[in-house]
């Protein structure tokens, strides 16, 4: 669809307005002195209807999960279910205050009690926080309580915190706002961790090893046992890096397999909103070794009343957040859970894992697979193929829209050239996917047979390609 230039301009007219103003039953008063007076941010002059029509219509240039496949690689953008939102909208949720006193919260109480429980259980992990908003401030909180577990045993020799090279961004940023030296930690030709390198690393100086698993190739490494003895023999931390904790679910527990922290994304794993910045929510699980350095609050039974209250852990590292964490999407996460139990959530990670399979082989004939190995609940791939006739994974993205899709992550992990994410994700039919693969092959057979209409792309929305550097560094703030 081609939209009217007329829905992407300014629809000010003079004199037009979109409100009547009721008579003032006030005295009026002199509007402030000149000096105070701003003519800079006119503002414009539109009726109820032009209002309503401009915004609609920019409301459906949005892509989103309940527009269409949104194959967004390390992102899990999955089906929301409506149920969820209800409850997370029922008034004894909604229109409570973190301020309230801890007697007339108690459900709310008991909601985030058992959703700690809950997740703990299900990380294999000894204790939880509901308060980092979202992924990254997870890892910050664990990384802080690595820090402050370590200088609470006096131990200061320790300045570095080793990330994987094909790790998520983020894990090195949190690494140095934690004060620490970042080492990288090179994968080996099958995708998974280097041991030889490990070892060759691992020693005293080193605070905690950040780990993804599945890994961002969405690949299991088969010797996390190994690598969590190599740390652990050094006195390290092994920190769990749970954003795609939707491949494990029902099927293997970090905290048994050797992780001493991890953080979950609810807004990933247990299908909480997401996307556009927010609203994110993470809950941090740990060991009991490290539980008495959780940020404040976390809510605890009192069992001989009982009655539910807000404690302060021992060594707490501090407050994370204002209040309690995203509370709306932890109810939302706690009614995921108890909807689905057990075989529920295992059925999510079965489906998952087939779901990308299923795609994987089905592209692997014209997209170069990097690691031809069974992959877990996403798979990435490389444009290397498509390259030799002029076309990059950023053209195949935009051509992408063209078919009517989300573009899947493109050009993560950096250890992939030309790297294309896909993340089918559990919730998505088999027809929907066959849509997906069929638009891939069929780009691949315009890349060798007409490479201009993919180096064109996008055709069919309303801008073409934007200088996204220009964009990044010299963004337009205001209209």
């Amino acid at each position: 669809m081609i939209y009217p230039e007329r829905l992407l301009k300014e629809l000010s007219s003079p004199g037009r307005r979109g409100v009547i103003l009721p008579q003032m039953d006030v005295p009026e008063s002199p509007l402030p002195p000149e000096e105070y007076l701003r003519e800079d941010l006119p503002l414009p002059e539109v009726s109820e209807l032009d209002v309503v029509t401009h915004f609609v219509r920019l409301s459906n240039l949005n892509y989103g999960v309940d527009t269409g496949f949104y194959p967004l690689g390390s992102c899990t953008m999955k089906y929301n279910p409506r149920v969820n939102e209800q409850i997370a909208g029922m008034w004894g949720f909604a229109d409570i205050h973190p301020c309230q006193p801890e007697e007339t919260v108690q459900g709310a109480l008991q909601l985030m009690y058992e959703l700690q429980e809950y997740l703990a259980e299900i990380a294999g992990m000894d204790a939880t926080s509901l308060q980092p908003a979202a992924g990254a401030q997870g890892e910050l909180t664990g990384i802080l309580m690595a820090r402050a577990h370590h200088l609470g045993r006096g131990d200061h020799e320790r300045t570095h915190v080793i990330v994987p090279d094909s790790a998520h961004g983020t894990n090195p940023a949190t690494a140095h706002m934690a004060g620490y030296e970042v080492i990288t930690l090179r994968s080996d030709p099958e995708g998974n961790v280097d041991m030889l390198h490990l070892e060759e690393i691992m020693g005293k100086h080193v605070a905690a090893l950040m780990l993804t698993l599945p890994n961002t190739l969405g690949l299991f490494d088969p010797q996390i046992l190994k690598i969590a003895e190599v740390v652990h023999q050094f006195g390290g931390i092994l920190y769990g890096d749970g954003a795609n904790m939707n491949a494990l679910l029902g099927q293997a527990k970090p905290g048994q397999l050797g992780f001493d922290i991890l953080h979950l994304n609810l807004h990933k794993t247990f299908s909480t909103p997401h996307g556009g910045g927010g609203p994110g929510a993470c809950a941090l699980t740990v060991k009991d070794f490290l539980a008495e350095f959780l940020p404040e609050p976390v809510v605890a039974l009192q069992e001989t009343e009982p009655r539910y209250t807000l404690t302060r852990p021992h060594q707490r590292i501090g407050r994370m957040l204002a209040f309690h964490g995203n509370f709306g999407n932890l109810v939302r996460a706690y009614a995921y859970i108890r909807t689905l139990g057990p075989e529920g959530l295992r059925q999510v990670s079965e489906n998952a894992v087939l779901n990308a399979n299923y795609m994987q082989r089905r592209l692997r004939d014209a997209y170069r697979l990097p690691y031809d190995r069974r992959c877990m609940h996403e798979f990435v791939l490389s444009a290397v193929r498509q390259r030799a006739h002029g076309v990059r994974a950023w053209d195949i993205a935009k051509r992408l829209m063209d078919y009517g899709y989300h573009p899947p992550t493109v050009y993560f992990p950096l250890i992939v050239e030309e790297a294309l994410m896909i993340e089918p994700t559990e919730t998505e039919a088999k027809h929907t996917l066959d849509d997906f693969i069929a638009a891939l092959l069929a780009i691949d057979a315009e890349a060798e047979g007409n490479p201009e209409v993919v180096q064109a792309a996008p055709q069919t929305t309303p801008y073409g390609r934007f200088d996204e550097a220009a964009a990044a560094r010299k963004p337009k703030l205001h209209w």
